[in-house]
């Protein structure tokens, strides 16, 4: 495996397997505890995740102001425009982002550490994401950033996204509770 630190935040990592394909098919390693640690990913995962998004989806900006998941993120299948925004207050990168196309076909994978907040659209028909936490879920600490934030001005490659009702009542950054 190749573990990257993004050009962006350097504290999110870009994994790359290595993907063994032949006539049948492929096989890979998705985790491996031994080589993460030696890639910069020495963390306890407690908690897998995954999810189904129709195109234009965005999900997020997510993130928990206490109990903070660190994130190792695959599409198992479609593909996603990924974003990670450091919204660390004494980080010389707040309110910086960085953001990646992940597919099920390039197989990339991405760490994206506690107290960063997390979202993604769907740009195939569907995709299904997958995480692992490095804590568990507490829905009384979920907090959101408003997606199209004009202060973290994030790129999207979609226009008029389909969002739920909490991701359309976010805050801006500005005005948002953050983790301490």
């Amino acid at each position: 495996m190749i573990f990257s630190p993004s050009p962006v935040l350097p504290d999110v990592i870009i994994v790359q397997p290595d993907v063994h394909a032949d006539k049948r098919g492929y096989f890979m390693e998705t985790y491996h505890q031994k080589e993460f640690a030696a890639g910069g990913i020495d963390r306890e995962f407690v908690q897998d995740n995954q999810s189904m998004s129709a195109r234009g989806t965005l999900r997020g900006l997510h993130y928990q102001i206490q109990r903070p998941q660190g994130k190792l993120i695959r599409v198992l299948y479609g593909e996603v425009f990924d974003v990670s925004v450091d919204i660390r207050r004494s980080s010389p990168n707040f309110g910086k982002w960085f953001g990646i196309r992940l597919s099920g076909e390039n197989k990339t994978a991405l760490y994206v550490p506690a107290d960063f907040a997390h979202g993604f659209c769907v740009l195939s028909e569907r995709a299904e994401f997958f995480y692992k936490c490095t804590d568990f879920y507490a829905p009384e600490f979920e907090r959101a950033i408003r997606w199209d934030d004009p202060g973290l001005a994030i790129t999207w490659p979609i226009r008029d996204p389909v969002l739920s009702e909490k991701d359309v009542a976010a805050p801006y950054l500005r005005d948002a509770e953050l983790p301490p």
